[in-house]
Order: C-alpha cells, then structure tokens, then sequence
C-alpha cells in the first residue's frame, strides 16, 4: 500500500513512516521539514502529492496546548483548514482511506463518578480555585469529591482550549468527508505520547520533553499543581503500530470511527517526572503548585475498543520507555 504520510518527518509521523515500511508499504513524507512547499493548505502541491497514493495517515498539525488565544488563528489554519484542503484533494484524487492523528483532548476533562450522582461531568476548573491549591473538580449538582475514571469513545466532546477545539473539527471535517465520498475515516485519540524524536523547548512540546530537558541542565523537573494529575502515558513506537494498523483494517465506509490510542496503564505526572529523574540520575522532581488554565484534571482511557475491533495492542511498558527517553540523546 502506498501511503501518504503528512507530517512524515515529525515526531509521530516519522515514527509512522518507519512502522510502514518494516510492515512493507511504500509511506510518502509530506512535511513542511523537508520541504516548505509541502503545506498541507496548499491545494495544489498536496494534489500532485496524492497521485498514484492508496490511503492518506493525517499526522501534520500544530499541537500542544499554545498561547491561550493569542495563537488561534495559526491553530485553525493549520489544523482545520489543512485537513478541509486536503480532503478535498482526497475527494478529487479518489483516495478513500484516512487516518487521523486524533487526540483525547476533545474529551476535556476525563470521566468522573460522584457518590450520590453517579457518572458526571465537571465544568472547567476556576482559577481562584486552582490558585488557592483546589485542584481536583467537584461535583457539580452536591459539589462531593470525585472519583476519576477511564473515558470512552461515546463520552462527550468538551474542548477546553483552542487546540482541542481544532482537534475536534478535524474530526468533524473528516465525517463529512467520509459520508460524501464513501470513504473510510478513523480517528486514532492519541493520549499522551512520549518517546524519541520528541519536540524540545517549545510552548508545544510535551511534558515528557519539558522534564528531561530540565534534567539535561542539572535541574529538577518542575512538575506543576500536586503532581497528581493523572494520564495516559503512551510510546511512540506503539502509536505508530497502532497508525499502520487502522491503515491496514476493514474500516466501515461512509463514517468516522474514533479509538482511543493509549498504554491502558494510568500514570500521574508526579510518576513521570520520578520515572525519569531516576532513569537519568538527576535531582529529584518539584513539585511547584503552579497551574495553567484550560489544562484538565484527569484524563485517562478506555482503550479496549481499539484493542478488541483492530487487535493492537502496546508493546512499551512504562518503565522500559521512560528509562529509554530518559537516558536518549
């Protein structure tokens, strides 16, 4: 198969690429990287770059959580209107087989179940609650504590920050374009990926990277709120099988079909940065109190949909992958 792979020199993509080829496709790097006529926004470079391809795995976007709103419209521009251009390609190529980088962003905040009210949904967290050290929700009709718990794929969409929002309409366009074309979409909600090839030193990069780079530099990792905030931690590598997997499945035509893509293992981010100050022989993590609005709580997944319909399963464990990132250079 031969697959167009936007993104392709990035962290996940060039990951994606490699799984591609050990599994025998012929993967297509499309990426501003290697050459910055390659934007997905352009219609006409992305046509040409679709001829003679099979299927399309969607990795090129502007992630991380940004600026607030200050960078918006270079999120929506680069997000939503670069998947509608390059659907529309699709449409026009005949190519009916997509991919997407999703993310379990579109969720917000993960699932919760109060002892009275049973399953509830929690609205953004205040800020006057995050500065006095109030960090876990409360229920929102008696305002008991929570219990946190995996989220689903049928759980409610609730972006709390412009990057969840694009990744939610991404997904949107990509319905639409499965229900006009016939086509095949799937949707892979990435939870938090780690692993080599990481972006460093950006507003958009990763926990993970945040915290070695701090350990490069003989600091502790600064590790925000408690540290209790729980995720899910999953390898690159394991996201990238699970990519050539959905390009490799018998996708239901005419619709999006969402996964959650994560380790199944829930970690907090006090686990982390212990896990990787350890790996590193460096300081211990400090926890600092401090906090940014529009990040969640908790957020961890149910990912045995993708596990039972498409039998991927991850191969990294916790351990092994942190103390691979950890020590890397």
């Amino acid at each position: 198969m031969r697959v167009l792979v936007t993104g392709g020199a990035g962290f996940i993509g060039s990951h994606v690429v490699d799984a591609l080829r050990a599994r025998g496709h012929e993967p297509v790097v499309y990426d501003v990287r290697d050459d910055p006529r390659h934007d997905v926004r352009d219609p006409g470079t992305v046509a040409r770059a679709l001829t003679g391809v099979d299927a399309v795995c969607h990795q090129a976007a502007q992630v991380g959580l940004g600026n607030g709103v200050a960078d918006a419209a270079e999120y929506v521009s680069r997000n939503d209107l670069g998947t509608a251009v390059l659907l529309s390609a699709m449409a026009g190529a005949g190519v009916d087989r997509l991919v997407l980088a999703g993310s379990m962003v579109v969720y917000g905040e993960g699932r919760y179940t109060c002892p009275v009210h049973d399953v509830v949904r929690p609205g953004p967290r205040a800020g006057h609650d995050l500065a006095a050290g109030r960090f876990d929700p409360l229920c929102p009709l008696c305002g008991r504590e929570l219990t946190p718990g995996l989220v689903a794929e049928d759980a409610p969409a609730d972006p709390r920050n412009v990057y969840a929002a694009t990744k939610l309409a991404q997904e949107h366009l990509a319905a639409a374009w499965a229900r006009s074309t016939d086509g095949t979409a799937i949707s892979l909600r990435y939870h938090n990926v780690y692993g080599p090839r990481m972006p460093r030193d950006t507003p958009y990069a990763g926990v993970a990277s945040f915290f070695r780079s701090a350990l490069e530099r003989g600091e502790p990792p600064r590790v925000f709120e408690d540290g209790r905030q729980r995720r899910d931690f999953v390898h690159v590598r394991d996201v990238a099988t699970a990519n050539v997997t959905a390009l490799e499945a018998e996708a239901r035509p005419g619709t999006l079909t969402p996964y959650n893509t994560a380790s199944g293992t829930p970690h907090t981010i006090a686990d982390l940065a212990h896990a990787l100050s350890t790996a590193y022989d460096g300081p211990a993590p400090l926890i600092t109190g401090e906090y940014r609005l529009g990040d969640v709580r908790h957020i961890t997944a149910d990912s045995s949909r993708l596990r039972a319909e498409l039998g991927w399963k991850p191969e990294v464990s916790f351990l092994e992958g942190t103390h691979e990132f950890a020590r890397r250079r």
